[in-house]
């Protein structure tokens, strides 16, 4: 592969609230996480992340987990586990009033605004000298997508860090109809299943292609939209003279959105698409983004039916596809290189991996054999997030299935194309203000848009009046002076390269 972004009313009563211990501190103990005592000269960090809340059996977990990091790095380990509907609140908290903490997960959403506060450790120099096998186990190209200013700040997840999107079917139903799943199919060409989405809703008596009120958020994710997180701006991925374009006004994406339309007005869409606040369990043809083995490991048993998996469209990698998942070292912390060599281990030591993923061994999981080469899952208790967490390729699969899923991850992952603006960093300081009101107005129509709800020709000329009277296209020529810079800059590098 080549060269490869309100809660300040709670105060501190919120930040106090999370019961942290002081960061990166010597010897200490934490009432919060069942007194997690601490030898001297051993030094215990504190990790916030989200999930689904504090594990039950948290106290047994940092029994196991403690004694080998102490052996290893002389570190023990204080995990917070926000609940993901505080989420939000509570990790704004914790930056805006420098809360107590060394490690905290992140993504796309937040990261370079709380890199412009000041919130995070500028690791750029240490991750190499003091972690090299940190660094070795992870693509130079997703440690350049972190970069901001030519610093780096987070250590980003090596998972399923390109972006690939799937058409899932139920394999039965759509196959009864006559049809044949294809392997994969371009985006351009998702008018063609018109047909077996026609059939598979006349046979069900429900709509085939079933959405809420987010819509078809996916239909433009070839094209990169610079961490703006406004849909209607962008650069498509394989542009080369990278020129930041209005998307909704692109004929792909135009063509996409009568497709949508069509399927709307033929019921293959549900009429209450646009207002539906849930999204169906059950959903006879949908897209997701993934892996083909999710179809079999994941998409097929969560709705009760044996799925199948399209591939729609290209394997790309972003900035934003790699910003899905970091963690950032507090500015604040005592021990920087002691939060990088934990998070080492995370990312390349496999049974430091296995209990943040599984949880409790002997409760929650245990390998099948002496071998270690598999993991039986006893339940589906455990209450962190595995994404947040690290590489998924030193995770032990699990017995389930015969297969690797992981692989194919990785497999896509080294096979994916870059986007061309791979490492660019767009600085909104000067239209900030002007991009909120876009993103609102944006939002407003979303739902109607993405499901086809109205033509095309009416919605669009519609959302673009009112983001154009509120700057759109003075954003779209301020992106494009930094876009141009960084491609003469990386013209010049590679050029300095060369020679």
């Amino acid at each position: 592969m080549k060269k490869l972004n309100k809660a300040l009313a709670l105060g501190m009563a919120g930040a106090m609230a999370l019961g942290l211990t002081a960061c990166g501190g010597g010897s200490s103990s934490s009432a919060a996480t069942g007194d997690t005592a601490s030898t001297e000269g051993v030094t215990t960090l504190t990790w916030v992340t989200v999930g689904n809340g504090q594990p039950a059996n948290y106290d047994a977990w940092l029994a196991q987990i403690n004694p080998y990091l102490e052996e290893k790095i002389g570190v023990n380990l204080d995990v917070q586990v926000v609940s993901w509907g505080d989420w939000d609140n509570r990790r704004n908290v914790i930056v805006n009033t420098s809360g107590e903490y060394d490690i905290l997960f992140t993504n796309m959403n937040t990261y370079v605004n709380d890199i412009n506060i000041g919130a995070f450790y500028d690791i750029s120099e240490l991750v190499k000298t003091a972690t090299p096998d940190l660094y070795a186990s992870i693509p130079e190209d997703y440690w350049e997508a972190c970069e901001v200013g030519g610093k780096l700040y987070a250590v980003p997840s090596y998972k399923d860090s390109s972006i690939t999107e799937y058409l899932v079917w139920d394999k039965e139903l759509a196959e009864g109809t006559g049809f044949t799943i294809p392997e994969s199919v371009a985006m351009a060409d998702l008018g063609t299943m018109t047909d077996v989405l026609t059939d598979m809703t006349a046979t069900s008596g429900e709509a085939a292609f079933p959405m809420n009120k987010n819509g078809a958020t996916w239909v433009a994710f070839e094209y990169d939209n610079m961490g703006t997180g406004l849909l209607p701006i962008g650069v498509r991925y394989d542009d080369a003279s990278a020129t930041v374009v209005p998307v909704l006004e692109q004929p792909d994406i135009q063509a996409s959105l009568d497709t949508f339309h069509d399927w709307y007005t033929a019921g293959i869409i549900n009429s209450d698409a646009a207002t539906k606040p849930e999204e169906n369990n059950y959903k006879p043809c949908s897209v997701a983004q993934g892996w083909s083995g999710a179809a079999i490991t994941t998409w097929g048993p969560n709705m009760g039916v044996e799925a199948a998996a399209t591939k729609l469209g290209p394997t790309i990698v972003s900035n934003d596809t790699v910003r899905g998942s970091m963690n950032c070292i507090s500015a604040n912390c005592a021990n920087p290189e002691k939060a990088l060599q934990l998070l080492e281990l995370v990312n390349t030591d496999t049974y430091v991996r296995d209990l943040l993923y599984y949880g409790v061994q002997g409760d929650d999981w245990d390998y099948t054999d002496d071998t270690k080469e598999w993991v039986h899952k006893n339940n589906a208790n455990w209450t962190m997030a595995g994404y947040t967490q690290g590489s998924f390729f030193t995770v032990t699969p699990t017995d389930d299935f015969d297969f690797n899923q992981y692989d194919e991850v990785k497999e896509l992952n080294e096979q994916a194309s870059p986007s061309v603006l791979l490492g660019f960093s767009l600085d909104t300081t000067n239209f900030k203000d002007e991009l909120a009101n876009c993103i609102s107005i944006y939002e407003r129509y979303k739902g109607e848009l993405l499901t086809g709800t109205h033509p095309t020709e009416e919605i669009v000329p519609q959302i673009m009046t009112e983001l154009r009277a509120a700057g759109f296209d003075d954003i779209v020529a301020q992106c494009q002076e930094q876009v141009n810079a960084f491609i003469a800059s990386n013209g010049a590098a590679t050029a300095e390269t060369a020679a």
